[in-house]
């Protein structure tokens, strides 16, 4: 049954959204897919901190770490002011345009971090890199599933919004291949991907889990197939023209 226009415009409203999400925030908060499940067996005794880029208060990858102090960040004004009125004290949020003059800093946040998760429909690959000499003991990072396992991400931009880039929307970030590239050169190791597709779990080559690779843990995007009628074989068609940089 389709939700009637009206009520799309309903929560599409600036003040009524906030409201909207206060109320869902109250009664019930998850990450997007197993993210918090697949967190709980891979943190092991890892530092009580996390910080993540890019999030929603009532859906946000580390939001099962209840015990951790955390710091959240995202360039909306009004998710943060959510945020603010629905999260413990232990947990701070911070209202920034992330991009690679800044993140420094924001990496340094926490003196020893535990988890750092990256999902900002843009910079991705770029901010990840910047941010892998904080060694982090758990990394998650979303990958573009449109992508397949082209070792391809965007080019840095300071002011990348995906949905002026191009039309779909599709075109952002890192593919898992290209991730998994990156953090190996770091010495990390891919071990996990949620259930749903986008988001890719790195923990130390060290770790006693072992270790996957990409062509064997890839999974579509099932939320974006399920909205757009379409599958990652076609996105990939209608935006594999646009500038990349390879990652191999």
């Amino acid at each position: 049954m389709s939700i009637p226009f009206s009520v799309h415009s309903f929560l599409r409203a600036t003040p009524l959204r906030y409201y909207y999400h206060l109320l869902k925030g109250r009664i019930a908060s998850t990450p997007q897919s197993d993210e918090a499940t697949i967190l709980s067996r891979i943190i092991g005794q890892c530092p009580r901190t996390f910080l993540e880029f890019g999030f929603h208060p009532t859906e946000y990858n580390c939001i099962g770490l209840k015990d951790f102090l955390g710091l959240l960040v995202d360039g909306d004004p009004q998710t943060v002011r959510l945020a603010n009125a629905l999260l413990p004290k232990r947990i701070e949020t911070r209202q920034s345009f992330i991009t690679l003059d800044n993140i420094a800093d924001l990496g340094a946040h926490f003196p020893e971090l535990g988890v750092l998760s990256v999902d900002v429909d843009g910079n991705d690959y770029w901010f990840l890199k910047a941010l892998l000499p904080v060694r982090p003991a758990v990394i998650v990072a979303e990958y573009n599933a449109s992508f397949g396992l082209n070792p391809v991400t965007v080019p840095y931009d300071p002011s990348f919004d995906r949905k002026e880039k191009h039309e779909s929307g599709w075109y952002h970030g890192a593919s898992i291949t290209a991730l998994t590239n990156l953090c190996k050169e770091s010495g990390y190791k891919l071990v996990a991907v949620s259930a749903a597709g986008g988001n890719a779990f790195f923990l130390p080559q060290q770790a006693a889990m072992p270790e996957l690779v990409p062509a064997q843990a890839y999974r579509e995007s099932a939320l974006r197939n399920r909205w757009s009628g379409t599958t990652a074989k076609d996105q990939w068609e209608r935006i594999k023209h646009m500038p990349f940089v390879d990652a191999p």
